[in-house]
């Protein structure tokens, strides 16, 4: 039986808490400005690839979610594949004993355990896991900031799901790109009590993408400009809130950067529109939670932040998530709960809003109007996963279309 060269990876999806908003090169996926964002737990959140060489294949071919996905020439897709081959192909010459087969084509296969293009980071999680993958199938020695500039060209986002805990994507400034690349600032480790919940309001997909979006944003905003000058100082700022473990001003810089860069998407002509009632409600209820914290202990006990699209992440110390998905099953309520940390007796959680909370800062929505909630936490970077995860079959084709 002839060798089989595969190899499967999942990785994470990250949520930034300062906004990357806006390129300077559409091609090369550069920033403009620097990012930072928090890694979540893969074990609720990822996306898993398998990626398959072989001689016998016709074509580089990906299936995505079980279907057919184009790889574009000179697109992103084709962008990462090949240069992932020209890196074991630097290594095949290096090493003349080296099996070589950088130049047969690939099979990959991707799967998202979660919506996809619904604003949950789908695609950061899809590349790095892409990149991930590939390295492994070519057996590369290469470091995850070495991978995060190749995922960086198929996804911006995607340069820091290639790294756990706290991770900054620096913006560079070299027109190459070789100095825009992710770093972590703290790892999953460094500040185990940071959870997260994910509040899905929408798994549809978005009617703006964010690529469309962000340069319509960079044509278009007056605001976009005074965006960029504020950034720098909440980059320091935020990542010594993180490495002293400092939530409430964590909290204040999130939330504050979450709001700009609605701003900032609401000033682009024509507006874009990504959040709901429902999003806005839910922001609402938060700050009115923290009002009640601020005024009891002087210190906020969660913040929001959402993405390109109306689905909330609620950042909280663990100690605080019992009591924020309490309250917000008052006003969205669940027909049930997935518990992976075990906060309550049963799936139907019961909702409850704190004393001195004012009840009047939103109207109770129906069942579905947050169609899921799902509790993480802070979360490690890619794994490699064994052959029972392979998406692929003996044949080279997706298991799920067999």
């Amino acid at each position: 039986m002839s060798k089989v060269f595969q190899a499967t990876a999942s990785a994470p999806v990250n949520i930034a808490c300062i906004k990357y908003w806006g390129k300077r090169d559409t091609k090369l996926i550069l920033p403009t400005n620097s990012s930072l964002s928090v890694t979540l737990s893969q074990d609720h959140l990822r996306s898993t690839t398998t990626s398959r060489a072989d001689p016998s294949f016709a074509e580089d071919t990906l299936w995505l979610n079980g279907k057919l996905d184009e790889i574009k020439p000179g697109g992103r897709l084709a962008t990462c594949i090949s240069e992932m081959k020209r890196l074991r192909k630097e290594l095949e010459d290096a090493n003349p004993n080296a099996e070589k087969f950088s130049h047969w084509r690939v099979h990959i296969c991707s799967h998202n355990n979660f919506p996809t293009a619904a604003g949950l980071a789908s695609s950061a999680s899809g590349f790095a896991a892409l990149v991930y993958s590939l390295a492994k199938l070519y057996q590369l020695p290469a470091s995850p900031k070495e991978l995060s500039l190749i995922a960086r060209q198929g996804s911006g986002s995607a340069c820091r799901s290639l790294l756990g805990g706290f991770v900054a994507w620096r913006e560079g400034a070299a027109a190459d790109g070789s100095d825009s690349f992710a770093e972590q600032i703290a790892s999953e480790a460094d500040w185990p009590a940071m959870h997260a919940l994910v509040c899905v309001v929408s798994d549809d997909k978005k009617d703006t993408s964010s690529t469309a979006g962000m340069q319509r944003t960079v044509e278009t905003s007056a605001l976009f400009s005074q965006r960029l000058t504020v950034v720098p100082e909440r980059m320091r700022a935020i990542t010594k809130a993180i490495q002293n473990r400092d939530f409430d001003t964590f909290a204040a810089i999130t939330m504050k950067d979450s709001n700009q860069f609605h701003a900032v998407a609401l000033d682009t002509d024509p507006p874009i529109f990504y959040m709901n009632d429902v999003s806005r409600a839910i922001i609402t209820v938060v700050t009115e939670y923290n009002r009640v914290a601020l005024e009891k202990c002087g210190k906020r006990k969660a913040a929001y932040t959402f993405d390109a699209g109306p689905n909330a992440v609620i950042y909280a110390p663990r100690e605080n998530m019992k009591e924020i998905i309490e309250l917000i099953v008052s006003y969205f309520p669940q027909e049930s709960f997935n518990d992976p940390f075990q906060l309550f007796k049963s799936a139907a959680v019961q909702g409850r809003r704190m004393d001195g909370f004012n009840e009047g800062v939103s109207k109770r929505f129906g069942i579905g109007a947050v169609k899921t909630l799902i509790h993480t936490c802070v979360g490690d970077g890619p794994r490699v996963r064994g052959d029972e995860a392979s998406l692929l079959g003996h044949d080279g084709l997706p298991k799920s279309l067999a």
